[in-house]
């Protein structure tokens, strides 16, 4: 996910917006969007300039590179939402909990734009897959792979939980909220790893030896995934298994299944 504040809708304002998003992520071929009056602007100027850049014998050389890297703009029926269905699920994972971590928060641009890049980092740090089958790794796929080629990292900071908004500064505000964002989103994100059987059929075997699972911690860092596999299951008495021993880079831990989540899902 890559987020990207902008002072208004606009069409310049998506344009720069645009620009700023090519020189961090690099040139896209394809840009798939809702029919927002800002994205159709946009889509006409692109065109406008292709079309000017192609006629211009002077430009002619510059005319065929632009032609040949020329974006693919693709639009989604009008109000049909749910065609974009999977970016819409992570725009609505953030702005859910943005609004009720932010509540009426007055930011200056700078400091909502910090805030908001801090937000991407943490969304893109989830775990998706593990890396591979060798029960000794623990080392788990996140969309950060994909922009980085590895996993994102927070450095230390001070749980500013039980500080009172008005004795921090405007940067620690900042990480407060930042920290209120993760404790909700984290705990969301893990409790729909847990596929509930009242509604979905449940595995015959459940958590076995060899799965994957992210362990349930209250009160870790953000960016943090404490990850491992199931070395030992304790079944009761009636053959059902609510009981796991963990193994993480860090040590082992017995932990009740309801406090571990798997990965993948199926």
């Amino acid at each position: 996910m890559h987020l990207e504040v902008v002072s208004d809708l606009t069409t310049e304002a998506f344009i720069a917006s645009m620009k700023r998003f090519f020189a961090r992520r690099g040139k896209t071929q394809l840009i798939q969007s809702d029919n927002g009056t800002n994205f159709v602007g946009a889509n006409n100027h692109l065109r406008e300039l292709f079309h000017f850049l192609a006629e211009k014998e002077n430009q002619q050389t510059i005319a065929r590179y632009a032609i040949n890297e020329g974006i693919q703009w693709s639009f989604i029926p009008p109000k049909s939402p749910h065609f974009g269905g999977i970016w819409e699920a992570s725009v609505k994972s953030f702005k859910h909990h943005m609004r009720r971590t932010i509540g009426d928060t007055l930011f200056t641009f700078e400091e909502f734009n910090t805030f908001i890049i801090e937000v991407e980092a943490i969304l893109n740090s989830r775990p998706l897959t593990p890396m591979s089958t060798d029960p000794n790794d623990t080392l788990v796929l996140t969309p950060a792979h994909f922009l980085i080629n590895t996993s994102l990292r927070s450095i230390p900071e001070y749980r500013f939980k039980n500080t009172k908004s008005n004795r921090l500064s405007t940067w620690q505000h900042i990480q407060k909220i930042k920290q209120h964002f993760w404790n909700r989103w984290n705990k969301e994100y893990l409790n729909e790893l847990q596929q509930r059987t009242k509604w979905l059929p449940s595995k015959p075997h459940g958590i076995g030896v060899g799965d994957f699972v992210i362990l349930k911690e209250d009160n870790t860092p953000p960016l943090h995934w404490i990850t491992g596999r199931v070395i030992v299951t304790h079944p009761g008495d009636d053959g059902v298994v609510r009981v796991v021993t963990v193994k993480t880079v860090s040590g082992t831990y017995k932990r009740c299944i309801k406090k571990v989540s798997p990965l993948p899902i199926e």
